[in-house]
């Protein structure tokens, strides 16, 4: 490779300088290093090893993302971003303020790499938590930084260079920062200034929807916004939502998934219990309602054990619109909208999904079927697409609660049976078991005998 020699020696230089000063003690910049690198090195050497091998986890990734001012932003650069880290061999990052990384974007191999140190949705990079890296220095010097091999205090991260660059509000304030990283003989003087102009135009976008005081999130009913551009993470993704995503982060086939944005190979992922939202690697997918019902019930179709594959566009409108008289091309062009919105990935004549898409209500059936109640209870955020009067949602979301609820009267411990009763507060049932389960010096049981009151009176 071009400039590779350079780069080595480069990195060879920065390696003695490091060993003589983490291992020798000394306190001044020498040859190579800058003074802004041995400054950082001072600061956080008190918090931080040099031998550690990954960032510490700060949780809440998904949390953080969902509600993050940066989210719709990142989705109109999602297909830019995407393609720079798939062509660069980068790997894709935003954090929060913080520091703490809530969005990841790359392939497979990278994401291995960075998930090693924990450079993934969840991860604090902070000068506190990690020492001298791009992400902490462009947070505390608010410039676009450049940290390349061992300039990193960390020794774990002497394979990698990073480039980060702040993303402000109108105001001024850091909202976060924006990062690709790859492995140091990847460095290339291109790649700041495209970043450079990426973390611009997110800033651009984001000062124009708070003058047109546009929410970041929009409500499921009505028009759904489920999603961005199709540009797709962390966790998932951003699929980013379609655009970058969070991709390698947890999704399943047509039914599996995680936690996280986006570990399926499409890096979709639908939420779909207590609240709609289908995204690409972490960013939204825009969808309208009845989208929405038609990809769930096509999820759920395959979740079902029917031998025959996929579903017919009779049984599909049967089951979106029952009695009422539509006609079929009406259907079609609710499947053919749902179809661009994923890229092609829906099968014509019969009607099946050709990439996975990760989705939580498939999630909780697979996690019941295995006999994993408190699982199947963590992923249950509420009824399936409440607001949905489609026969076929109605069909599955009344068998979801029944397999939950029976579930966790049966066989639930302790934590599944309180956080079904916070989701059902007049169940009665499910309150008088709370009192079964919970052992009579438990704390909590003030809160399962308050409930039970509750339900009681209600």
């Amino acid at each position: 490779m071009e400039g590779s020699q350079p780069l080595r020696l480069q990195r060879a230089r920065l390696e003695l300088e490091w060993a003589r000063w983490v291992e020798g003690g000394s306190g001044r910049a020498h040859g190579p290093l800058r003074e802004e690198i041995v400054d950082s090195w001072s600061r956080s050497i008190a918090t931080v090893r040099p031998e550690q091998d990954s960032a510490p986890e700060a949780g809440e990734a998904h949390h953080r993302w969902r509600h993050s001012p940066l989210r719709e932003p990142l989705g109109a650069v999602a297909e830019e971003l995407r393609a720079i880290a798939d062509d660069g061999g980068f790997i894709a990052a935003v954090t929060d303020e913080t520091g703490t990384i809530m969005w990841t974007y790359g392939g497979r191999v990278m994401r291995r790499r960075a998930e090693a140190v924990n450079f993934a949705p969840g991860g604090r990079w902070d000068e506190q938590a990690m020492g001298t890296n791009a992400l902490s220095l462009a947070l505390r010097t608010g410039r676009p930084t450049q940290v390349f091999s061992a300039e990193h205090l960390v020794r774990a991260l002497h394979g990698w260079v990073c480039y980060c660059a702040p993303l402000r509000a109108p105001g001024g304030r850091i909202l976060g920062v924006l990062d690709l990283s790859s492995t140091w003989e990847r460095s290339h003087p291109l790649a700041m200034p495209a970043l450079r102009t990426l973390a611009g135009a997110i800033e651009s976008h984001l000062a124009e929807r708070m003058r047109s005081a546009a929410p970041v999130a929009l409500p499921v009913p009505g028009s759904v916004r489920l999603g961005g551009s199709g540009a797709s993470d962390g966790s998932d993704t951003p699929d980013v939502s379609g655009a970058l995503g969070g991709s390698d982060t947890p999704g399943g086939s047509g039914a599996g998934g995680a936690d996280r944005p986006g570990v399926n190979g499409s890096g979709l992922r639908l939420r779909t219990l207590g609240e709609a939202e289908l995204t690409r690697d972490g960013l939204p997918v825009r969808l309208r309602p009845r989208q929405l019902e038609i990809l769930t019930l096509l999820i759920l179709e395959g979740q079902s054990g029917h031998t025959g594959r996929g579903m017919s566009p009779e049984r599909l409108r049967d089951e979106l619109y029952g009695e009422r008289h539509v006609t079929p091309a009406t259907l079609k062009a609710e499947v053919s909208h749902l179809r661009r919105a994923l890229a092609g990935a829906l099968s014509t004549r019969r009607y099946e999904l050709t990439e996975p898409v990760g989705c939580d209500a498939a999630e909780v059936l697979a996690a019941l079927h295995a006999g994993r109640v408190e699982e199947a209870v963590r992923r249950y955020g509420g009824p399936l697409l409440p607001w949905s009067d489609a026969p076929g949602i109605r069909t599955w979301r009344e068998h979801i609660e029944v397999a939950v609820r029976e579930a966790v009267l049966r066989w639930g411990g302790p934590g599944p049976v309180l956080r079904l009763g916070e989701l059902h507060p007049y169940d009665l049932q499910i309150q008088e078991r709370a009192l079964t389960v919970l052992a009579p010096d438990d704390p909590r049981r003030a809160v399962a005998l308050a409930r039970y009151r509750t339900a009681l009176n209600g």
